[in-house]
């Protein structure tokens, strides 16, 4: 928050303000949840006539807003659709469609997206007879990665090999390809449709008003604070847990995505970000860009990304069980913001870094939320400050009769940070403290999210 800009602001007009501010979010967000209304019920189809599957198997959302495009084409044709995430299908429903149309992301080396990780695991693992489907592929990826497209991949050959019949070859996308993506939508129809809310938010710039090193003598790689506003016109709104994407000059077709680490009620977008520095001294494009040559005042530019799967959303009156390391405190602190301003002090942090003396980012926030009852628990675990090395996950097998007591509460658990390494450690965690069964509901009930790449 701009602490300078609200010292200068008489208090009458603080609460003003304010009050104008929560009253507009409030409208914005029962508007946006009586279209989502509308729009499930006008593609939901009748329930007379068969309806076209649009299924989506989604990490960031991308995915998701695609199916959701693909919809609302189908739908202006005449066609009744019927939207699902994948871990919402079991193969009895798929074997009863006609038609089924899948949008799947690919997370990491070649895994099925969270929004599919039941699926993969489940409804994949059976032989369903599925020679009455007509079905479709479109698969997302980054030909950065070895396994490109390799959950999309995957999903194809099942469906050809339980015999399902493809309308047309799999569509592949590489990192949001418009051509591919064109493909794609003209085998629905030419039927204009209207924005997403991926889409509503074009690029502009924003201008950087400040910078600071968080971790002073780190043996890890610098990470900073950063604040910025647009340059123009009013601070637009987020939720917490949402991301934003930078354009790349030098790289445009690939943006990088940021997770926010403030709200905006707080008057600026705030981002932490680790310095990246290749083996021969050069910075990462977008993270020597953001902590190193741009100037305070100068302008980048960003577009906000709504990230439906770590929204709070119907997790929003629930305990909170906040799991990260490194940057990832960053969607994890934005969450905090928003339970500390809703008055919901049902939360328990486990955050990792190196060193307590150099690692432990925003200290006086977590600290203050501490002291201030905004946390229940908290757990900083430093993996580099003795012997033997100790990580989050660890640490959630060291509190197993606390953390299975959280979730019996009905706790949801999200966890920000390193796909490598801490994501998996905590989900191997939870799945041995939880057990299966309450794992799976986790992940099928959408209490169970997480941003980590």
């Amino acid at each position: 928050m701009n602490d300078t800009l609200l010292r200068a602001l008489a208090a009458g007009s603080t609460v003003a303000a304010y009050g104008a501010m929560c009253l507009a979010i409030y409208t914005r967000e029962r508007r946006a949840v009586a279209a989502t209304a509308r729009a499930a019920q006008a593609l939901a189809g009748d329930g007379t006539t068969p309806s076209t599957l649009v299924l989506f198997a989604s990490q960031t959302g991308q995915a998701e807003a695609i199916a959701w495009q693909t919809a609302r084409r189908l739908r202006a044709a005449g066609t009744p659709v019927r939207v699902m995430e994948l871990n919402a299908l079991d193969a009895a429903t798929l074997r009863d469609a006609r038609q089924a149309l899948f949008v799947a992301s690919t997370y990491g080396e070649g895994d099925a997206p969270d929004g599919a990780s039941l699926f993969a695991e489940k409804a994949m693992a059976e032989q369903p007879d599925l020679s009455a489907l007509r079905y479709a592929v479109l698969a997302l990826g980054d030909r950065q990665y070895a396994n490109f497209c390799g959950f999309g991949r995957q999903l194809d050959d099942w469906l050809s090999g339980r015999g399902a019949t493809p309308s047309f070859a799999r569509v592949e996308v590489d990192n949001g390809d418009p051509e591919a993506l064109a493909t794609w939508h003209a085998q629905w129809g030419d039927a204009e449709v209207a924005h997403d809310e991926e889409d509503s938010s074009a690029f502009a710039p924003w201008r950087l008003v400040h910078r600071s090193l968080l971790n002073p003598g780190s043996a890890g790689a610098p990470v900073f604070l950063l604040g910025l506003v647009p340059q123009a016109g009013t601070m637009p709104a987020w939720d917490s847990g949402d991301l934003v994407q930078m354009a790349v000059a030098s790289d445009p077709t690939r943006p990088r995505d940021y997770s926010i680490a403030s709200l905006s009620a707080d008057g600026e977008l705030q981002l932490l970000v680790r310095q990246e520095q290749h083996p021969d001294g050069t910075l990462g494009m977008a993270s020597g860009h953001l902590t190193s040559t741009l100037a305070i005042g100068d302008t980048v530019t960003l577009r906000l990304r709504a990230h439906r799967g770590f929204r709070l959303e119907g997790n929003a009156s629930r305990p909170l069980i906040l799991i990260g390391n490194g940057t990832g405190l960053a969607g994890l602190r934005a969450h905090l913001r928003a339970r500390v301003a809703a008055g919901r002090h049902e939360n328990w942090l486990v955050f990792g870094e190196r060193h307590a003396a150099h690692d432990f980012l925003c200290r006086d926030e977590i600290e203050a939320w501490q002291r201030e009852g905004a946390l229940a628990a908290l757990d900083m675990v430093f993996s580099r400050d003795q012997a033997e090395r100790l990580y989050v996950q660890h640490r959630l097998l060291q509190r197993a009769d606390a953390l299975r007591e959280w979730l019996a509460r009905g706790a949801a658990v999200y966890v920000c940070g390193s796909l490598q390494g801490m994501a998996a450690g905590v989900d191997a965690a939870l799945r041995q403290v939880a057990g299966e069964t309450l794992w799976a509901e986790l992940v099928g009930s959408g209490r169970y999210r997480r941003d980590v790449y």
